[in-house]
């Protein structure tokens, strides 16, 4: 395995779209994928919505762990101070919202201050200190996961509505053809697994 700092930038933000998806490679945040996944422009809207967080987040996530958790040696109260960041984050963003898309705001209900304990944020964080990636990286990186969450639920969301109005046999109506999906989507991602991964 490569060592982060080696890694370009650049790679980590094409492999987090597409062959280390967050929600497709490493199954976090699928509680919200496939809830909102009906109609794809609920699901576009939550879509952004998670990228913004995720970017906002990676960035302040990785300033607040390298220059206050680290140095004053706090390193076991890292997953407490990221959901912190990540709720406050997801609390602007849902204020913001609800101001200038009201429409959207109440589509998306629950499900928008439900991101604060979306896992898919708090992994690409964790990630970031595994891998021990730069500023850079982390940026591309949450910025990356973040598009490739929006790519993910978008195109589950067309698939959806596409199969809502076609003839479906009954035994896979709802979760079962919903599932199927999902596992045609994974494998299909995968198969750029070639062109760039990141481990």
């Amino acid at each position: 395995m490569m060592d982060s700092p080696q890694i370009s930038p650049f790679i980590i933000f094409f492999a987090s779209i597409i062959t280390s998806n967050m929600v497709l490679t490493n199954f976090l945040g699928m509680c919200s994928f496939i809830s909102i996944s009906n109609e794809f422009k609920t699901a576009s809207g939550l879509g952004k919505a998670v990228t913004l967080v995720m970017i906002f987040t990676t960035v302040i996530n990785f300033a607040v762990y390298k220059f206050i958790v680290v140095p004053l040696e706090l390193e076991y109260l890292r997953y407490v101070v990221f959901i912190i960041v990540i709720a406050a984050s997801v609390q602007i963003i849902e204020l913001a919202m609800d101001r200038f898309l009201p429409e959207l705001h109440i589509k998306l209900g629950i499900f928008l201050p439900l991101i604060t304990v979306n896992c898919a944020i708090l992994g690409i964080s964790l990630f970031m200190v595994i891998r021990d990636y730069n500023f850079l990286q982390s940026l591309l990186f949450g910025a990356g996961s973040g598009l490739g969450w929006w790519l993910a639920i978008s195109t589950l969301a067309a698939i959806r509505e596409k199969t809502n109005k076609s003839k479906v046999p009954a035994g896979l109506v709802g979760p079962g053809l919903t599932f199927i999906i999902i596992g045609l989507m994974a494998m299909a991602f995968m198969g750029f697994s070639g062109i760039f991964t990141i481990q």
